[in-house]
């Protein structure tokens, strides 16, 4: 089943961290939502036939607009492709565009999960981050959302901030877990280059990202949420039983997905495209029938690669059978070859045909799979 994403690339200010597409300003709100409409009867047949299985409006900050915008696309989405019947749709959202209006206006549209931006419950690390919500801000919203009646309900949370000492880092997993929330999706402060944050400490006006203390903060991530019966089923990634992000899920698992609006990535198995990181030339090329996207085609030791690092992340792992059924005994070969120091080193364990990161491999995922990686 496929995969639906919609990029909503407006925020009320920008986050000195981020490096997704988005803008501060109103221009073409109105239009980008046409747009988007449009892009999706120009885009009817990437799906190959399948109907939707997941819906995902991301941003930028999708909470910017009224639930009947998100139901009006949903509505669309279902003409164009189909949607199947039991569906997830979620919505991301930040703590001070939710209040109870709104939340009842999006119990009422077909959306069933709600993502909050959350990131800390402390006003001194929210202040740092450049977020526009406070403290209270982040409470309040989760429990509205509650309230309403929203089940499925996911917060983001960031780790290795400056401001954030370890305990801080304790309290914010225990307000957490105390506001029984079902899915937490919790990473490392990055310092993407070109970023506001980028800038600040290469001009020492902010302290750099202390990585020692991130991967601390993590390990302690992981024993608190495992002690309160979360599973860590990606690494960024923690939920309660039935919990999963199925979205998100889709996308390390290797199904087709299609990405709308500017910025937006989609991939259907054997290629990927990207939308430009334009919004007026987006809205521009859509409006003359023209899909702005670049695409490429993928190798074969590309989608190994591909598949080694989107699997690995995963608590099902990366099957070595596939491997095998998919890319070959020469493949296979390679990968039991180069995972010999890993698992001597018990970053990796092999279980039932399977790769499995350890606890401490956690640690270093992307340095385990690129060291699995072939050359092309």
């Amino acid at each position: 089943m496929a995969g639906l994403y919609i990029h909503i690339p407006f925020c009320r200010q920008k986050c000195h961290y981020c490096n997704f597409y988005s803008l501060a300003t109103t221009h073409n709100r109105e239009q980008i939502i046409d747009a988007i409409r449009i892009e999706m009867e120009l885009q009817r047949t990437y799906p190959g036939g399948e109907s939707l299985k997941t819906i995902y409006f991301g941003g930028g900050t999708p909470s910017l607009f009224s639930p009947e915008v998100f139901e009006m696309l949903i509505g669309k989405a279902s003409a164009v492709f189909g949607i199947e019947k039991d569906a997830e749709i979620t919505v991301e959202a930040n703590p001070d565009d939710i209040n109870a209006d709104w939340l009842k206006e999006l119990r009422n549209t077909s959306v069933n999960r709600l993502s909050i931006g959350i990131q800390s419950f402390f006003d001194e690390d929210l202040v740092w981050l450049h977020r526009i919500h406070t403290a209270t801000e982040a409470m309040n919203s989760v429990k509205l959302a509650q309230d309403s009646g929203f089940q499925n309900l996911s917060i983001d949370l960031i780790y290795g901030i400056p401001t954030l000492d370890d305990l801080r880092w304790e309290a914010n997993i225990a307000k957490t877990v105390a506001l029984k929330v079902p899915h937490i999706s919790a990473y490392a402060l990055t310092v993407e280059p070109g970023t506001a944050l980028d800038l600040f400490i290469k001009k020492g006006k902010y302290k750099t990202v202390d990585d020692e203390k991130a991967a601390s903060q993590f390990i302690n991530l992981m024993k608190r949420l495992e002690e309160n019966h979360f599973i860590h089923y990606e690494i960024s990634n923690f939920c309660l039983d039935g919990y999963y992000s199925r979205h998100n899920t889709s996308y390390w698992s290797g199904a087709k997905y299609l990405g709308l609006g500017p910025s937006a990535h989609s991939y259907d198995g054997v290629s990927r495209q990207w939308n430009v990181s334009n919004l007026s030339e987006y809205v521009k090329n859509i409006n003359s029938g023209l899909v702005p996207a670049e695409k490429e085609m993928l190798s074969k030791v590309q989608r190994f690669n591909e598949y080694v690092m989107t699997s690995l992340r995963t608590i099902w792992g990366t099957d070595l059978k596939k491997i095998e059924a998919e890319f070959g005994k020469e493949f296979l070969g390679h990968t039991i070859k180069e995972t010999r120091a890993s698992i001597l080193q018990k970053l990796i364990v092999i279980e039932e045909n399977k790769i499995k990161l350890t606890n401490n491999g956690k640690l270093f995922a992307d340095r385990i799979a690129s060291g699995i990686f072939i050359e092309e």
